[in-house]
């Protein structure tokens, strides 16, 4: 189970905005406005970090509630200029009701939103 993931990032405006557009339709925003900048949803203590120095390239997922989310997210990463990857698209190579879209972030990190369920 994550408690917190933290990125480091060269530009950390790009990462503000990127973010903050495409945690938003999951009830994320900026909670934390120091040094790191930091994404919760108000109700738990799930944080998601963005600052500092670039890192490796690493590839993360977060869970969406549904399909229609997972759409939602892609939507409004296009929507925003930012860095589209793949359409939102079952993977029944995964498990029948794998449901992801992928993006990229500012700095080209892949980035998952996924739904286990059902349509």
């Amino acid at each position: 189970m994550i408690d917190h993931l933290e990125l480091q990032t060269r530009d950390i405006e790009a990462h503000i905005r990127f973010y903050g557009d495409v945690l938003a339709p999951l009830g994320y925003e900026l909670k934390v406005n120091g040094p790191a900048k930091g994404y919760g949803d108000g109700t738990s203590l799930d944080f998601f970090f963005v600052a500092g120095e670039p890192s490796a390239h690493v590839h993360f997922a977060f869970s969406a509630p549904s399909r229609a989310i997972v759409d939602r997210i892609y939507e409004t990463a296009q929507q925003g200029g930012h860095g589209l990857d793949r359409a939102p698209a079952l993977a029944p190579r995964i498990h029948p009701n794998y449901y992801a879209g992928y993006l990229r972030d500012p700095d080209g990190r892949l980035v998952e939103f996924v739904c286990h369920r059902p349509e």
